[in-house]
This record gives C-alpha cells, structure tokens and sequence, in this order.
C-alpha cells in the first residue's frame, strides 16, 4: 500500500467514525493513532516509527509545512478527496523534548454531512426559535461536544435570507454560502480585528469561534446591542457558569442580562442504541444569569435526564455522570 494510500484509509475510518481530530503520537512501541470522537480519545492504531514518518513527511509537504523540521510548532492545511467527499484538513505538528515529533489532522467536514442526532428535538426547534431575534446566543460544553456543529446547523436555515459573517480559529466546517474569515495573528487577523472589519460588512449574523478574550468579549456584546444576531462558543462548566466567565473577561452582569437572548451547554451523549446524541441545557432571556444554590445546571436538567433514563435511552451510568455536571 502506498503511503497516499494508507493516509487515505487511516481518513476514512475516522471520517466513518465522526472523528474530529486524528493524532500521530510517539510511543515506547512507534506511533500510535488516534482519534477524537464524541468527546473521547481512542487509540486505534500502532505503527512503526519509520512508516509514522513517512505518514507525517507526506502529510507536512502536501500541507506546505517545513519536512526537515521536527521539532518547532508548524501550522499547515491540505485538501483530500475520499470517495465522493472533499476534506479540508488543518495539520499542526511539534516535536517533544526527545525530538520526536507529533502531529494532529483537524477534519473539517462540509456542512452537509455535519449533521446532529439531537437527543429532545423540541430542543433544536427552542434554539432555532431564538435566532428570529437579534441579541447574542452562546453555547457552553466540553472540547468535542459538537459546539460549533450546533451554531452551523442552527444558521444554515438563515443561508440564502440574510448574511451570515463566521470568524473562526480556524474554520471548522465549510459553508459556501457564509462569508468565512479565519482568524491568523502573523498577518495581524486576530478575532478582535476581524470583528471591527466584519461590522463594517453589516451581516446580519455574526457567528464568532470563540470568545476567549477580553476585547473580543466587549466587541461581541456590543454588536448584539448594536441589534446584529451574535452566535459563538464559551468556556464553561455549565449555563449557569457563563455569566461568571464573561465577568471574568469585564463585562458585567446587567449588560449581559441586556445583550443576551440565550445560553446554552450541551453535552454529547452515548444513547443506548449505540449512537451518540446531544442534550442542550438552555437558558432564554428574561431569565436570571446565576444560581441561587450556587449550581451550574437549571433544575430542567435533571429532568431531562431522568426523562431519558425512563424511556430507556440512558443508562443509569451515563445518567449519573450527566447529574454530576
């Protein structure tokens, strides 16, 4: 098998399993591969050090990255066609103080093929429901709960009616009727500059990868006052806990409670029938920001979870660890 060839195969299986990322990590045996699926790093593959290089050679030149260099951050991106499906692919490789070298495939599927198994689809038509009004919707939950996916999945029935503008670090999926800027700080594209170009498109959506900063906090609450429709990702633990993690980032409860439409957490879930599905936690405006009892979740939560555990599409350990949140 050649080396296009077995890189091909190694896609392929991920693609099959809804992988996000696909890794080469060294090992006391060679490589191993990696994927991560439904929020869970599984090795499924061990390979000698020798064809783990040739792999990552082939992927470093076929992404425009430097092949002699093993051990200093690289960034690279490559398209691959498998089957009737064009991947695009964002490549990240750095060496570990042995000067073995590591490497990570994002796969960036197109929109058509990112679609959700929502566990209470009266949820997704809730979330639908909110973007008839302007205001900022942020969406909390664990690296590889499907985020992004959910934002896509929610806009896309805007596509073709209004402008929808994404800023993203980096594009996670491709949506030809978006407008997508990826954010790249060497060529000084960062989310708060993109964000300052992007208002003067005047898009009717803002979707924003991610709020991870102060500036772009500040900016992104001020285009939802200014009346745009604002969607993006935040780091949480819980709906409850988004409030405190923009105070963290200056802004203020009452101008949150202002600019906000909703919140939501999810969560990726194992189902019973062997599928995964994604359990929202939502919050819509007027609401209180904060907890009374100091939890992260609404007391809706857990008779979500409760409901689905009865109607035997949870299991009672997947129903506790849901509880634990």
């Amino acid at each position: 098998m050649t080396i296009e060839a077995q890189l091909n195969t190694i896609l392929e299986a991920a693609m099959d399993a809804r992988a996000s990322d696909v890794y080469w990590l060294p090992s006391s045996e060679g490589y191993q591969i990696c994927w991560q699926a439904g929020g869970q790093l599984r090795a499924v593959e061990t390979l000698t050090a020798v064809n783990a290089q040739q792999l990552i050679n082939h992927i470093k030149y076929n992404s425009n990255m430097a092949i002699s260099d093993h051990r200093r951050p690289q960034l690279g991106a490559m398209t691959v066609t498998i089957g009737p499906q064009t991947l695009n692919l964002r490549i990240s490789a750095v060496g570990d103080f042995l000067d073995r070298e590591s490497l990570v495939i994002r796969l960036l599927y197109e929109a058509k093929v990112s679609g959700l198994n929502y566990v209470v689809p009266a949820q997704r038509q809730q979330l639908a429901a909110c973007l008839n009004r302007s205001g900022l919707i942020l969406f909390a939950g664990p690296m590889g709960s499907g985020k992004t996916s959910t934002m896509y999945d929610l806009v896309r029935q805007l596509s073709g009616q209004q402008l929808v503008m994404t800023i993203e670090d980096p594009v996670e999926i491709y949506e030809p009727e978006f407008l997508q800027l990826q954010v790249n700080p060497l060529a000084e594209m960062t989310y708060p500059a993109l964000l300052k170009v992007g208002l003067r498109h005047h898009p009717d959506v803002f979707m924003i990868g991610e709020i991870r900063d102060a500036q772009t906090a500040q900016i992104a609450v001020q285009a939802a006052l200014s009346g745009h429709l604002v969607l993006s990702t935040i780091h949480a633990r819980g709906v409850y806990g988004i409030a405190a993690r923009l105070a963290q980032l200056g802004v203020p409860v009452e101008t949150l409670q202002e600019a906000l439409t909703a919140a939501s957490y999810q969560r990726l879930v194992p189902l019973t029938d062997g599928r995964m599905g994604t359990l929202f936690d939502v919050l819509e405006m007027p609401q209180p920001l904060h907890s009374n009892a100091a939890r992260l979740m609404t007391p809706q939560w857990g008779r979500l979870i409760d409901e689905q555990l009865a109607a035997g599409r949870f299991t009672p350990a997947t129903a506790t660890k849901l509880k634990e949140a």
